[in-house]
C-alpha cells in the first residue's frame, strides 16, 4: 500500500522504515528540512539499533522516501499516519497536542480525495474527535477524510522489530467507516503471522497507550518502593523481587529495583492520564499514579544522597564519575534521563562530575554543558572518589574494577543491574546499592 508517515522522530522514523520493510511504499514527511535531508541520504537522525540499515534498505528497494511537502504526501497516498511528538505541555501535566493538530490541519488543507488519517502519537481520549471536527472545517467540499487511532507500542532500542512484528495491533475506528478494512489490509502480513488484533472505538484506542504505560510505570515504582522498605527493614530486595516475579500472575519483567524510569513516555503519559482524569471529574481514581511518579522521582534524590554520604556529606570540589547519560542502554535518547538528572544535581552541589556514555555524549553536551565528559568509561573514573552506575550498558559490566584508577577509598553507587558487586568489593570498592 502507499502510505505516509507524518513526523520522522523517534516514533515516526522507525515506523516508516519498519512499514517499508513489510513491503509498503512509505513516504516520510517532516517539517524540519535538516532531518529530511539527512534521511534522504540514508542517515538515521538518532541512534536506534537497526534503524540506519532499515532506512538504507528501504531506499534501495524504492519503498521508502522522504519529503518536507504535505502536498506531495497527499499525492502519494490516501492513508496518512500522524506520528509527531506529544510532549508534556509547558506549565501543565497535559499532553502538548499542538504538533498533532498542526499536522492534521495541514493535511486537511491539501488532501483532494477521500482519505484516512490514523493517529499513532500518544494522545488523550477525545483527541481524534477533535481532529475530525477540525478536519471537517478545513477539508475541500465533497472530500471525506476519516480519522482512526492506532497507538504504537514500540520500545526504544527494539523499535524496528516491534514494527515488523508488534506485540498487538489496536485499531480505534468509527462504526461503519472504511478504516477497519483498510488497516486490516495494511497489517495483513502480521495478522497472518498471528499478531493479536483488537478493534475498538476511538477513545478506548487512545487510552490503550496511556493505560499500558501507567501500568508499566506502576510496576517499576512498586519494586522501588519495596527497595526503600527493604533497606529500612534490613531485607534483601533482589531476593524479594525474585520471589514476587516467580508468581506467574505477576512475572519478573519490569521488577528490577534501581534508579527508575525516564524517557519521553512513562512520566509524560502517567501525568497526562491523571490530568485527563481530573478534567473528567474522576481524578481521585488515578491518584495512585501521582504516588508512582513521586516514587520514581525520589529515587534520583536517593542516588544523589548516597553519593554525598560517600563523600562525608561534603561534595564540594570532589571528583565524581557517572556511567551513563541515556535514559536506558542501546539508544542515545536523553529525554528525562535519570542519569543526567543525578549528574546535574551533584554538579549543582559543587562536585566535579565526569560523565561517560557510549552513544549519548553529544546530546548530553548540548543539554548539560556544565558537566565534564570522558571519551571512555575507564578514563571517566580516573581519580574519582565516587562512581555512579546509572545506565545499564553491557560494556560497563565487562570492565574489571581492578583495572580502574579511582581516588582514595572509592565508592560505587550501583543503581542499575549488571555489575558483579562482589567483584567490585574484592577490588577494594565500597558498594552502595540503590
Amino acid at each position: 500500500m502507499n502510505i505516509t508517515v507524518i513526523g520522522t522522530g523517534r516514533l515516526g522514523a522507525p515506523y516508516a522504515a519498519g512499514m517499508a520493510s513489510l513491503g509498503h511504499h512509505v513516504l516520510g514527511v517532516d517539517a524540519n528540512p535538516d532531518t529530511v535531508a539527512a534521511l534522504q541520504t540514508g542517515k538515521a537522525p538518532f541512534a536506534e539499533p537497526g534503524l540506519a540499515e532499515a532506512i538504507t534498505n528501504g531506499a534501495a528497494t524504492g519503498h521508502l522516501t522522504f519529503t518536507g511537502s504535505y502536498a506531495e504526501a497527499a499525492r502519494h497516498a490516501t492513508v496518512h499516519f500522524i506520528a509527531v511528538p506529544t510532549p508534556q505541555r509547558t506549565g501543565s501535566n497535559h499532553h502538548d497536542l499542538s504538533d498533532v493538530y498542526a499536522a492534521a490541519d495541514t493535511l486537511a488543507g491539501v488532501i483532494d480525495k477521500n482519505s484516512l488519517i490514523v493517529v499513532k502519537s500518544s494522545v488523550p481520549a477525545g483527541t481524534c474527535d477533535q481532529i475530525a471536527t477540525r478536519i471537517a472545517q478545513r477539508a475541500p467540499s465533497g472530500v471525506r477524510i476519516e480519522v482512526a487511532a492506532s497507538p504504537d507500542f514500540m520500545r526504544e532500542g527494539c523499535s524496528i522489530a516491534d514494527v515488523r512484528r508488534p506485540s498487538r495491533i489496536v485499531l480505534g475506528v468509527q462504526p461503519g467507516g472504511a478504516a477497519e478494512p483498510i488497516l486490516r489490509d495494511l497489517w495483513a502480513p502480521c495478522l497472518a503471522d498471528g499478531v493479536p488484533l483488537v478493534v475498538t472505538d476511538l477513545k478506548t484506542a487512545e487510552l490503550c497507550k496511556l493505560a499500558a504505560n501507567a501500568f508499566l510505570a506502576t510496576r517499576i515504582s512498586f519494586v522501588n518502593a519495596l527497595a526503600m522498605f527493604s533497606d529500612a527493614a534490613g531485607a534483601n530486595i533482589d531476593d524479594l523481587a525474585e520471589v514476587i516475579g516467580r508468581d506467574t500472575r505477576i512475572g519478573r519483567h519490569y521488577l528490577a529495583p534501581g534508579l527508575g524510569f525516564g524517557g519521553s513516555c512513562l512520566s509524560k503519559d502517567i501525568r497526562g492520564f491523571v490530568a485527563l482524569a481530573t478534567d473528567l471529574g474522576v481524578g481521585h481514581s488515578l491518584e495512585f499514579l501521582t504516588a508512582v511518579d513521586d516514587i520514581n522521582q525520589a529515587r534520583r534524590g536517593q542516588a544523589v544522597d548516597l553519593a554525598v554520604k560517600a563523600l562525608g556529606g561534603d561534595p564540594d570540589g570532589q571528583p565524581i564519575a557517572v556511567w551513563g547519560a541515556a535514559f536506558k542502554p542501546g539508544i542515545d535518547d536523553i529525554r528525562d534521563s535519570p542519569a543526567l538528572d543525578v549528574a546535574a544535581c551533584l554538579h549543582e552541589a559543587g562536585a566535579h562530575v565526569t560523565v561517560y556514555d557510549p552513544l549519548a555524549i553529544s546530546h548530553a553536551r548540548v543539554e548539560h554543558p556544565e558537566l565534564t565528559y570522558a571519551t571512555d568509561a575507564v578514563a571517566a573514573v580516573d581519580g574519582a572518589r565516587v562512581l555512579l552506575h546509572l545506565t545499564a550498558w553491557s560494556e560497563f559490566a565487562a570492565i574489571d574494577p581492578a583495572t580502574l584508577t579511582p581516588g582514595p577509598i572509592p565508592t560505587l553507587v550501583d543503581a542499575r543491574p549488571g555489575l558483579d558487586r562482589d567483584l567490585w568489593r574484592a577490588a577494594g570498592w565500597t558498594v552502595s546499592v540503590l
